[in-house]
Order: C-alpha cells, then sequence, then structure tokens
C-alpha cells in the first residue's frame, strides 16, 4: 500500500492559540505573531518515519520555510496548494483530494476538521484518519501513538 500520508496543519497543531502550555517558543513570522510548541514538535517528529509528510496549512510552502528551522522538523516537505482561505470550514478539501487522490492512504491533523471534514473523511475511498487538536495545547504525544497505532494497522503485523 506504500507509506501514508501524514497533512499537517500549522495553527493549532504547532503554532499554539491563547497562552498555551508547555516548551514554548514565541516567534515572529512574516510580521505575525505566533507561539510554536516545542512538545508538538516533538511529537510530530515521533511519528515522521511511518508517513510522508506534507503540510496541509494556510502558510503553503511558508512552514517549511520557517518552522524546520525553529522547531527542528525535517525540511523539504511539500505542501498542499490550497487557495485562499474561506469563511467555508470545508476550503481545504478541494486542495487535499487534488493532492492526495481518493485512494491514498492518509491522516490529517487540524485543530478544526469541522462536520464537512468529517463526512469527507467518511465518504473518501481511501483509509482516511482525522486527527483533531485542541488549539492551546497542539499536538501531543498521544495523538503521536494514535498515527503510529493507525499507521501500523495500514500494513498489519509484519
Amino acid at each position: 500500500m506504500g507509506v501514508p500520508l501524514l497533512l499537517i496543519d500549522v495553527d493549532g497543531v504547532l503554532s499554539l492559540h491563547g497562552t498555551g502550555d508547555g516548551n514554548l517558543l514565541g516567534v515572529l513570522v512574516d510580521g505575525v505573531p505566533h507561539l510554536l510548541s516545542r512538545d508538538a514538535a516533538d511529537a510530530l517528529r515521533g511519528v515522521v518515519p511511518g508517513f510522508e509528510c506534507v503540510w496541509c496549512t494556510g502558510w503553503e510552502e511558508r512552514a517549511d520555510e520557517h518552522l524546520p528551522g525553529l522547531l527542528d522538523l525535517p525540511s523539504g516537505w511539500p505542501f498542499v496548494p490550497l487557495g485562499p482561505v474561506t469563511a467555508s470550514l470545508q476550503w481545504k478539501l478541494a486542495g487535499i483530494d487534488a493532492f492526495a487522490g481518493p485512494e491514498r492512504a492518509l491522516a490529517w491533523i487540524d485543530d478544526n476538521h469541522g462536520v464537512a471534514g468529517e463526512e469527507w473523511a467518511l465518504a473518501r475511498p481511501g483509509p482516511t484518519l482525522l486527527v483533531g487538536t485542541e488549539p492551546h495545547v497542539g499536538m501531543t504525544a498521544e495523538h503521536a501513538a494514535a498515527l503510529r497505532e493507525w499507521a501500523a494497522g495500514l500494513t498489519g503485523p509484519a
């Protein structure tokens, strides 16, 4: 089946909303303040070997320009071209479909999948896992464990 995709949002996953908790790094990215979570980055690094990682964020290419150096993440990850941000909770879905196709196994970590994302995931022919985060906490070790378990279940026992 191949390695599944891991679609990674930034805001609410690595860049926390509010005051946040844990090991945090305050930075300006293109003049916008962000509170980056080193703990979330640690959790993300723990799943990298089992996935083809792809940025799925309004940051688009800027995620790979800034986050690897700031959070000690691997560089060179592609991004899903999403187009302009809209008020619709499903603004990412067309870009994801165009990037991944209908059959490719994928997991998507985001703080706002919404009902549209959940319905999309249920209707998608390929294996799909949505991992939701709390925007003031971001990605956790528990999310990483769930992702690893899901990816291992795709291939079955060795």
